[in-house]
């Protein structure tokens, strides 16, 4: 049986981590899998370090806020060096319920695929986020198949699952602040097999997302350069190494 390492990144999130932790856990339990919650603190100033600390979870409470790349690349380290089959990034939100694991496992395991990647867009059930969110997702599918030709219906969606072949990158470098649409640009240039599957998210259980209206014009331009940025430097070290 494969061993699953739920990386739940956590910034502020004391209102629903606990829903998170233990819905994850009430899964592997009904269904008999192997999956250890990892959750990893990236500093919050809330009451969230306190929480965890009373939960059936890994607790890795960063010293200093790392932002979602480095939080979610700290949990991957944690994966590959415990020797973990696979890890699954869940947000720590609530979004993402755990009943969708063995679909994103599943998929990984039957088709070989070294990514799987949880879309709401494939059957456009469950929460589908603002119009304007959706034009911006729309926007990045484009752009990552203009530069690397990999078609992802949703590719800042945080529900996704890495193999042990992956984790041995992502140890060594993940993007830091947009890891999710940059992400797709460095497995698609390191021949990674990506799949995608349709899931059902929910609204985010407590919290209040840090992107606006405007927040997210000036997200879709900072995106943008670091995709852009991502795919010069990848095909540069690629060149390099030839």
């Amino acid at each position: 049986m494969k061993r699953i390492a739920a990386i739940v990144p956590a910034y502020n999130e004391e209102e629903a981590i606990a829903f998170v932790v233990n819905d994850i856990n009430a899964l592997a339990e009904s269904q008999q899998l192997l999956i250890d919650v990892i959750v990893v603190n990236d500093c919050s100033k809330d009451s969230t370090a306190n929480v965890i600390s009373k939960l059936k979870c890994i607790a890795l409470n960063l010293p200093i806020n790392l932002g979602i790349g480095g939080a979610v690349q700290t949990g991957f380290r944690y994966a590959l060096e415990n020797g973990y089959d696979f890890a699954i990034q869940i947000d720590g939100d609530g979004q993402h319920p755990a009943s969708e694991i063995p679909k994103i496992v599943n998929a990984a395991i039957n088709n070989d695929f070294d990514v799987v990647i949880g879309s709401r867009f494939i059957s456009n059930e469950g929460f589908q986020s603002s119009a304007f969110r959706r034009m911006g997702i729309n926007y990045f599918k484009w752009l990552n198949r203009l530069l690397v030709g990999t078609v992802v219906n949703d590719s800042t969606s945080g529900f996704r699952l890495i193999n042990r072949k992956v984790l041995e990158i992502v140890a060594e470098y993940y993007p830091d602040e947009y890891p999710e649409p940059e992400a797709i640009i460095m497995y698609s240039l390191h021949n990674f097999k990506i799949g995608e599957v349709s899931v059902t998210m929910k609204e985010r259980q407590g919290g209040v997302s840090s992107i606006g209206t405007f927040a997210s014009v000036y997200y879709m331009f900072k995106v943008t350069l670091a995709i852009i940025f991502t795919f010069t430097r990848m095909k540069f070290r690629k060149r390099v190494k030839s």
